[in-house]
């Protein structure tokens, strides 16, 4: 770009991207912000204007409000199946914060948890203790406490709030192939029921499933909050274990997660000694509902209840999956699925957002909650963690005797429910 304000950055690079937009609008009202917000400047179209303004130097990257805006972004990505013209939205919003990163540091509280979850010697004892923690009452009393901490209790509170099930022990025949299991940091850490849920419904189905050991944390934090780098060297380590593990498949049951994973080769593509491997192993990656729609998923045992699903940003706008999790609850007999109005937006969850950015946050949620009251579900499924412990601290929050749930618990349950 002639006369590039921030050569060599990774927002110039992205500049392609950038050129791809018109200025169409189409992205407003998809956009949570822009609706909620009603600031051009927070939709799609008008943060895209702010990008190419920092290229052409119009505006600067220590200006605050940019860094607002840009900062004010879900990362939801529900503008991208409605841009005509294919922009990769989330990809600049990646390059543009990695840039706007070297003018103003991350959040604290961001840093912090980004730090951890880079580590395993720090992640695995702080989830450990979460865990002590969520299985006392204390969680549930202090979630009524104001501000965040009340809302940070809400969250651990609901981690425990799962569905009754009977042990069983399915037998694979390994016809489908097999797969390894992407653990997760918040998953393994928090909803290990859920992991240990996804490993027997797949085996029930026909896949076979193997260990990857040395795996550790998608980076998709990371690269969502600019830290590249750190997101690059994650993404290596997690690509060294999954080749390891010789699987066919790889299977995600956290929507951000496999989003990421996905994008493995994007990630990596300037690195010529991991390029190729990582585009090998996100070719790999599947969501946990894509491998059970492909194998039927076999029907399970009755389960009456009643259910409402709500689609992970990251699954149906950057996977592009929505079926597939419909599919899943479909497989369960006795189950009533009750449609959700606007369940294609976003709950205010997006990673880490809700602890930096917790104004907008609740007020994504707010409509959120009041379409799952209308329901009158008792369930709300939802495919990814952040999700889950946002639509469950705010059901906590409102008194609302709904509960979130993996559709996979619930699949697991039915199987469950046919005694083997």
């Amino acid at each position: 770009m002639p006369g590039c304000a921030l050569p060599g950055t990774p927002l110039a690079a992205a500049l392609p991207g950038i050129n791809a937009c018109v200025h169409c609008g189409f992205c407003l009202q998809a956009c949570p912000t822009y609706l909620n917000l009603e600031d051009e400047n927070d939709s799609p179209r008008g943060r895209i204007f702010l990008m190419r303004s920092l290229l052409e130097g119009t505006v600067t990257p220590d200006d605050s409000s940019v860094h607002q805006h840009i900062d004010q972004c879900l990362g939801c990505r529900a503008c991208e199946p409605v841009c005509p013209s294919g922009v990769p939205y989330g990809q600049l919003l990646e390059a543009t914060r990695a840039t706007l990163k070297e003018f103003r540091p991350i959040p604290h509280i961001a840093r912090l948890i980004l730090f951890v979850f880079a580590r395993p010697w720090l992640l695995v004892p702080a989830m450990f203790f979460s865990r002590i923690l969520a299985a006392t009452p204390i969680p549930t009393l202090l979630s009524g406490l104001r501000g965040r901490l009340g809302f940070a209790m809400a969250m651990l509170a609901s981690t425990g709030r799962s569905i009754e099930r009977s042990p069983y022990k399915p037998v694979s025949s390994g016809m489908r192939g097999t797969v390894a299991t992407l653990k997760g940091c918040v998953m393994e850490g928090l909803f290990s029921q859920t992991n240990r849920a996804t490993e027997r419904v797949l085996s029930f189905n026909g896949y076979a499933v193997v260990a990857a050991p040395g795996q550790q944390c998608c980076g998709a934090l990371h690269a969502h909050a600019g830290d590249l780098d750190r997101a690059r060297t994650l993404a290596r380590r997690n690509i060294a274990a999954f080749e390891k593990s010789g699987a066919e498949f790889i299977a995600v049951n956290a929507a951000g997660c496999g989003a990421i994973m996905k994008e493995y080769g994007h990630l990596l593509q300037d690195d010529a000694d991991w390029a190729a491997r990582a585009a090998d192993v996100g070719s790999r990656v599947r969501d946990i509902s894509e491998l059970l729609a492909a194998a039927g998923p076999r029907t399970g045992g009755p389960l009456p209840i009643r259910v409402t699903y709500d689609a992970p940003c990251h699954l149906q706008h950057a996977q592009r999956i929505s079926q597939a999790p419909l599919s899943m609850l479909a497989a369960i007999p006795g189950l009533e699925l009750i449609p959700l109005h606007d369940s294609d937006q976003c709950c205010g969850s997006a990673g880490i957002y809700n602890l930096i950015e917790p104004d907008t946050s609740d007020a994504v949620l707010e409509p959120k909650l009041a379409n799952i009251r209308a329901t009158g579900a008792p369930f709300v499924a939802t495919g990814n963690p952040g999700c889950l412990m946002q639509i469950g601290a705010g059901l906590i929050q409102a008194d609302m005797p709904s509960r979130s749930i993996h559709p996979v618990d619930l699949l697991d349950a039915s199987y469950a429910a046919l005694g083997q």
